[in-house]
């Protein structure tokens, strides 16, 4: 008898209704859709920070086998030779770069080496996102 009484003295006008839950989320879904491609575009720009700093380590680690061997890897040796002694690299004390891994974009494609570049020893290059040359944004091409 008494769980009788306490349910009657219940207000029935206590609690949420369906259109306040309705309301709740879609002010929810608005944020999160607002909110969600200015997240996307930084998390982007932070994948093509972390190349120019990954090619930065490895142009580092280019220059001390330089110091050693005398000469940049070759085209054909690639960044490998950073990890493994080439045939004939007299004075080799690698390797230069901790993991192999270490040697690939953060899209995990292997970064562009180039060596001679032009007028530059060498050159390293990441086509971005997409993975072709050209484009903008999280697509564009990232050189050292």
């Amino acid at each position: 008898m008494k769980a009788r009484n306490a349910r009657d003295k219940r207000n029935p006008t206590s609690g949420l209704s369906l259109l306040e839950v309705m309301v709740v989320l879609a002010i929810i879904a608005l944020i999160a859709g607002l909110a969600t491609p200015r997240l996307m575009e930084s998390f982007g720009r932070a994948k093509s920070r972390a190349a120019q700093i990954q090619m930065e380590n490895i142009r580092s680690a280019i220059q001390l086998f330089y110091l050693d061997t005398g000469r940049v890897p070759s085209e054909a040796e690639g960044l490998n030779a950073l990890l493994a002694a080439p045939a004939g690299a007299s004075n080799w004390q690698g390797p230069y770069v901790d993991r192999p891994e270490t040697l690939q974009d953060p899209w995990q494609r292997p970064y562009i080496y180039r060596a001679p570049a032009g007028e530059k020893a060498f050159e390293i290059t990441t086509y971005g996102r997409d993975g072709r040359a050209g484009g903008s944004s999280e697509d564009r091409d990232i050189s050292l």
